[in-house]
C-alpha cells in the first residue's frame, strides 16, 4: 500500500480550503447588509436565493427525490438556521469578540460528537491539530473575547456554536448515501423557510428595499449554493473532524481580507492564524502504520 506524505492534501480538502476561503471573503458584506435589515430576513433571502440557483441546475434530478433525502436535508437545513441565527441574536449583547471565542469551541464539539455518535475515534493527530486550531481561534478573538460572563448572549452563541457542529456531522453521516445536490436543495429551501417563519415569531420587521441587500444577499445566494454543494460533496470522502479543522480557517481568511480592507491585525491575530493553519496541517500528518491500522482522521 502507498503510503501518504506528510501534509498532503486530497482533492476533497483543497476544495474545503477553497471553499473556507470564500466564507472569510462574506464577512464584510454580511456586516454591511446588517446595518439595513435583521438577520433572520437576510438568512431567509439569502439561502432563498442559494435555492433558486440550485433549482435552476437541479430540476430534472428532483424526481428522484427520496424520504431519507428530505429527511437528511431538513436536520442540515435546521442546524444552518440554528448556526446562523443564534449567533447572530447573541451578537445583540455580547462582542464579536467574545462571539468568535464561543463559536470557535465547535471546533473540539465536532470529534467528540463524532466518536459519540458515530462511533469514529479520530487518531491522535486529529486530536493534536484540534487542540492547535482552538488554541489559534482562541488568539484571533482576543483578551476581550476571553473575558466571558454568564449571560444569555453567551448561552445563545454557545448553541449557535454546537449547532455548527451538528450541521457537520450530519453532512458527515449522510453524505455517502444521498444525492448531493437533491439534498443541497432541500437543506437551503429549509433554511430560508424556517427563517421567513420565525420572523414573526421574534418580532423582526421586513426591512425596506434597498439594493445593498438585494445584491448582497443574491451574491451571497449565489456563494451559499456553491458552498453547500461542495461541503455535501467533499465530505462523502472526509471525516467530520477533519472537515472541521479546515473549516476553522474561515476566520483566518476573514482577518486577512479585513486587513486588505483596510482594517488592522494585531500580533496575537497572525500567531492565531498560524496556529489554524498549523493544525490543518498536523492534523494531515500520517505517520507510517501498520497493515492492520486504519486512518481515523
Amino acid at each position: 500500500m502507498r503510503d501518504k506524505r506528510f501534509f498532503q492534501l486530497s482533492q476533497g480538502e483543497w476544495a474545503l480550503v477553497g471553499v473556507t476561503m470564500i466564507w472569510g471573503t462574506t464577512f464584510l458584506i454580511i456586516r454591511n447588509a446588517l446595518d439595513v435589515t435583521g438577520p433572520l430576513f437576510f438568512v431567509g433571502l439569502r439561502f432563498g436565493s442559494a435555492a433558486l440557483a440550485l433549482l435552476a441546475i437541479s430540476l430534472p434530478i428532483l424526481r428522484g427525490l427520496t424520504l431519507h433525502e428530505l429527511f437528511a436535508g431538513f436536520l442540515i437545513g435546521l442546524s444552518l438556521l440554528g448556526g446562523y441565527a443564534l449567533q447572530s441574536y447573541g451578537l445583540v449583547t455580547i462582542s464579536a469578540s467574545k462571539s468568535a471565542f464561543i463559536t470557535a469551541f465547535y471546533v473540539p464539539a465536532v470529534p467528540v460528537l463524532q466518536w459519540l455518535f458515530m462511533r469514529h475515534r479520530p487518531s491522535a493527530m486529529a486530536w493534536l491539530g484540534v487542540g492547535c486550531a482552538l488554541v489559534g481561534l482562541i488568539l484571533l478573538a482576543g483578551p476581550d473575547g476571553v473575558s466571558l460572563g454568564f449571560g444569555a448572549g453567551e448561552m445563545l452563541t454557545l448553541l449557535g456554536a454546537v449547532a455548527c457542529a451538528l450541521e457537520i456531522l450530519f453532512i458527515g453521516y449522510f453524505a455517502g448515501s444521498v444525492n448531493v445536490r437533491r439534498v443541497t436543495v432541500v437543506q437551503v429551501t429549509v433554511t430560508s423557510i424556517l427563517s421567513f417563519s420565525l420572523m414573526p415569531i421574534v418580532g423582526e420587521p421586513v426591512p425596506g428595499f434597498s439594493w445593498l441587500l438585494v445584491c448582497s444577499a443574491c451574491g451571497l445566494g449565489v456563494a451559499t449554493a456553491l458552498i453547500q454543494l461542495v461541503m455535501n460533496w467533499a465530505q462523502k470522502t472526509i471525516s467530520p473532524t477533519r472537515a472541521t479543522l479546515i473549516y476553522a480557517g474561515e476566520p483566518v481568511w476573514a482577518a486577512i481580507f479585513g486587513r486588505m480592507a483596510g482594517e488592522r491585525l494585531p500580533l496575537l491575530s497572525l500567531v492565531g492564524g498560524a496556529l489554524v493553519v498549523a493544525g490543518v496541517l498536523i492534523s494531515s500528518a500520517r505517520p507510517r502504520r501498520g497493515k492492520k491500522e486504519k486512518a481515523a482522521s
